[in-house]
C-alpha cells in the first residue's frame, strides 16, 4: 500500500540573485506556506489543521527554473512517495 500524497500551498518570499562574472546564474529562492492572511489558506489543511508554518529554500541554477519564481506568487508543492 502506498502512502497519501500530500499538496501544500507556498509563496515566494524571497528570491536572492547572484552574479558572478563567467559563472553560471545562480538564485536562492525561499518559499513560506500560505495561511490565512495570504489567500484563504485551505489549500494547507491537508498537512496542517491550523496556521502552518515551515520554509523550503532551493539553490537554483537553471536559469529557466530561476525565471519560472516571482516574488509574492503562491506555487502548489506536491510530495509524493517515490515508489
Amino acid at each position: 500500500m502506498s502512502a497519501p500524497s500530500v499538496r501544500a500551498k507556498f509563496f515566494v518570499s524571497d528570491i536572492r540573485h547572484s552574479e558572478v562574472p563567467g559563472a553560471d546564474p545562480y538564485a536562492l529562492v525561499t518559499l513560506m506556506p500560505v495561511y490565512g492572511s495570504y489567500g484563504d489558506g485551505k489549500d494547507n489543511e491537508s498537512w496542517s489543521r491550523w496556521t502552518p508554518s515551515g520554509q523550503v529554500q532551493m539553490s537554483i541554477t537553471n536559469p529557466k527554473a530561476i525565471d519560472a519564481f516571482e516574488k509574492g506568487k503562491a506555487y502548489y508543492l506536491d510530495f509524493t512517495p517515490v515508489e
